[in-house]
């Protein structure tokens, strides 16, 4: 009957979805994804998936590793999910304790997580120490039943392009990516100059549907996008939406989104997810105006380490 914690094998894949799917059913995950996570991880990150046993069976899982892309040094992340059936048991702390072990190792002075907004999860991390920084909320949209606009008249200079028209040079993508990553509230500021890195770890993301994420072109240079990232089933992920410093306010990143979105509803895609930090208000305007219904929130979390 006791819990154990031991570093992932490959033939755990399968159960590791399992446990992040009834953890986190607003979010996509997949074997495939599970294992490219851990396979391609840059060796600065330190990366470890670690997962819980009881009785032979796999209960819970921790991804975690240091921000090497952090403009500050010394910044890690770890995030603790649970089978909602297996809750109570130790598994959760237990995973905590060696993912923070591995991390003071690496040299990290801080580690952050994500927790669910819920008294239960927060309870958890205040008692081992965390405090809470800042919320997002996962948003859902009917996508099978929801209403979608149509698509408007671009105007002169505008095209609508997908990333897979950028595979023989998907440059323009990562510079779009860098320049709107930058800009997105969050607690770890990020140095987003390496392009090998994002080629490797979101480009060949096996989630990542070139096909359906739009790409807006304006007079021939990207403008703005929307990433989709799906299972290849039933579930869209919105991994990244941004628009171009120069080209905020035209309306660009509803285009992108209208786009995509209907092209994977004709796809057979029917739940559209999204993520947002509470202090988008872009972004979560939009999302309203898409019809989007915020179905979950989270509360980021930190703790010094050491």
């Amino acid at each position: 009957m006791t819990v154990i914690v031991r570093d992932f094998r490959p033939g755990d894949a399968e159960a590791v979805t399992r446990v992040r799917r009834a953890s986190m059913p607003f979010e996509v995950t997949t074997p495939k994804s599970v294992l490219f996570g851990v396979e391609t991880a840059n060796p600065a990150k330190k990366y470890r998936l670690l997962v819980a046993e009881k009785d032979g069976e796999l209960i819970g899982t921790a991804h975690a590793g240091i921000a090497y892309d952090a403009a500050e040094p010394g910044q890690s992340y770890v995030t603790p999910h649970v089978h909602p059936e297996h809750r109570g048991q130790g598994a959760g702390g237990l995973l905590l304790r060696v993912a923070e072990e591995h991390l003071a190792a690496e040299g990290a002075t801080q580690v952050y997580a994500w927790v669910l907004d819920g008294p239960e999860n927060l309870a958890f991390a205040k008692k081992r120490g965390y405090t809470p920084t800042r919320p997002a909320h996962f948003q859902l949209l009917d996508l099978a039943n929801g209403f979608l606009p149509e698509l408007p008249v671009l105007p002169a200079g505008v095209e609508l392009r997908t990333a897979a028209d950028f595979e023989a040079d998907p440059r323009p993508l990562f510079e779009a990516d860098a320049e709107a990553t930058s800009d997105e509230p969050g607690d770890i500021s990020m140095q987003f100059e390496d392009y090998e890195d994002w080629v490797a770890h979101t480009w060949n993301d096996p989630l990542l549907d070139r096909r359906l994420t739009t790409v807006v072109l304006a007079d021939g240079e990207v403008a703005a996008f929307t990433a989709a990232l799906t299972d290849g089933s039933t579930r869209y992920l919105s991994g990244m939406t941004g628009t171009m410093r120069a080209h905020r306010g035209k309306g660009y990143a509803k285009l992108a989104k209208t786009d995509s979105l209907r092209r994977a509803r004709l796809a057979g895609y029917t739940q559209a997810f999204t993520n947002n930090d509470a202090d988008n208000g872009p972004m979560l305007t939009i999302n309203r105006w898409f019809g989007y219904e915020i179905c979950a929130t989270e509360v980021r979390h930190v703790r010094a380490l050491g």
